[in-house]
């Protein structure tokens, strides 16, 4: 006898009409991409701001520029290396043949 699907997603409590719902949350790859690269862009505006501030006088705290520096010089990297990780699963996709 063969089982109906419709039981099998009961077991995993998937509701198929459900379906529509949770693609409407979930945030596409182009947005994503986008929200942390501004992210990444505010660290580094920030960075050089303090950097400013630090240079003119304002703030006398080195360890908030160096930290601030640092916060942006290490997101700036993991972005690159995402950067190139994508890239280069690009490449391999595009060698595969069909």
């Amino acid at each position: 006898m063969i089982n109906p699907i419709q039981n099998r997603l009961q077991l995993l409590n998937i509701d198929p009409t459900n379906q529509n719902k949770k693609n409407d949350k979930v945030k596409d790859f182009q947005s994503i991409l986008q929200e942390n690269i501004n992210k990444v862009n505010k660290l580094q505006l920030d960075s050089d701001q303090i950097t400013e501030d630090f240079a003119l006088g304002k703030t006398d705290n080195i360890h908030q520029v160096m930290i601030a520096g640092e916060k942006a010089e290490t997101a700036m990297k993991l972005t690159l290396a995402v950067q190139n990780k994508v890239v280069g699963a690009y490449k391999e996709i595009m060698r595969l043949q069909v």
